[in-house]
């Protein structure tokens, strides 16, 4: 690889000509999101959630050939 070839891995938004969205920030949240987010809190509170070991024989009953 020659110095004046540019690393297109490390830099692609130079071979694309684009920049990127810095206005955008982290805190903004598209409302369908916060929709869910929202859902899933109350789900949460009402107790309608499984633990870890539940959801994997849950998993199992259903798919008996994966390990």
């Amino acid at each position: 690889m020659t110095s004046k070839k540019k690393n297109t891995i490390n830099e692609p938004s130079e071979v694309y000509e684009t920049t990127p969205k810095v206005e955008t920030t982290s805190e903004e949240l598209h409302p369908v999101l916060v929709k869910l987010l929202e859902k899933s809190i109350k789900e949460h509170q009402d107790g309608k959630v499984f633990s870890h070991e539940e959801a994997r024989q849950i998993i199992k009953s259903k798919f008996p050939f994966l390990k």
